[in-house]
């Protein structure tokens, strides 16, 4: 039976730490040259402290009209009143709802048709060319189709939202689902996996990373899909609330509206960001 050298195999393991740290080394200092650099904590948090520090400095200085955008103090007083009594509370959650609908569906249409046009030729040549036509049409141009077809209750919202999240969520999974490497797709036929088995263990955890990228569009697209159809003979929601404001000249309702819908594609962003890193931990980025 063979012996193993102890004295040796730490020589070795000494000299391949000593060669292996100063390219470690030079790894870590080159990195912050040549990449972005370390994560500033709460970094971003900054940009949006820097805007509303303008707008009060704008407001307290003079520079910015009442008139024509309200001071911050103003808009928070007015938020106040309208949390008092009970308006914003309700249209908010009228809101939210109808965003969780439209996003939850256009995700779930996007993702399955992304599956049928990358996994087949066949579905790419019937299902690819409409969704490229839809693509290029605004959302704006439909919705009077929309409202002759379905008429101007929550089921014509619905289908504006669900359509506009929909397509790039299609887009971006469709795009990485089919720059997979292909020795995958040979391992798996070599392993035998079945379709499912493929679907589930290769096709689905390769597309993630576009995938993700099309739920940052697509949750602020619901938003911007929102305001649109919420002014269209709408009774309640945040939309509801600010076409009612500019009726009557309410500015200070207006912008409370505006930086609610800010605020939640905000949080909606960092929220789809943190499951995206956790889903994707295993992966090594620029980022990182």
């Amino acid at each position: 039976m063979a012996t193993v050298d102890v004295g040796a195999l730490g020589r070795i393991g000494h000299s391949s730490r000593t060669t292996a740290e100063p390219v470690s080394a030079r790894r870590k200092s080159t990195r912050p040259r040549l990449g972005p650099g370390r994560p500033i904590p709460f970094g971003i948090a900054i940009g949006p402290v820097l805007l509303i520090a303008a707008w009060v400095i704008g407001s307290a200085s003079g520079a910015l009209d009442e008139q024509t955008l309200p001071a911050p103090w103003t808009v928070a007083e007015t938020a106040r009143d309208l949390l008092a009594d009970g308006r914003l509370q309700s249209n908010l959650l009228t809101s939210l709802k109808r965003a969780a609908w439209g996003l939850g569906l256009g995700v779930v249409i996007g993702v399955v048709l992304a599956l049928i046009s990358g996994l087949s030729r066949v579905g790419e040549a019937v299902l690819d060319g409409p969704i490229q036509i839809k693509r290029s049409i605004p959302t704006l141009a439909l919705i009077p189709l929309f409202i002759v077809w379905f008429g101007i209750g929550e089921e014509m919202k619905l289908i504006v939202i669900t359509t506009s999240v929909a397509i790039p969520i299609y887009i971006n999974t469709h795009a990485q689902l089919r720059g997979v490497d292909s020795r995958y797709v040979e391992l798996a036929a070599t392993v035998g996996l079945s379709r499912w088995g493929f679907i589930r263990r290769i096709a689905l955890p390769g597309s993630l990373p576009g995938f993700f990228t099309g739920l940052r569009l697509a949750v602020t697209i619901s938003w911007l899909a929102l305001v649109v159809v919420e002014q269209v003979n709408a009774t309640s929601g945040i939309g509801y609330l600010m076409t009612q404001a500019r009726t009557y000249g309410q500015i200070d309702v207006i912008v409370v509206g505006l930086v609610i819908y800010g605020l939640l594609g905000l949080f909606g962003d960092l929220a789809v960001r943190a499951t995206e890193r956790r889903a994707l931990s295993w992966r090594q980025t620029i980022a990182d």
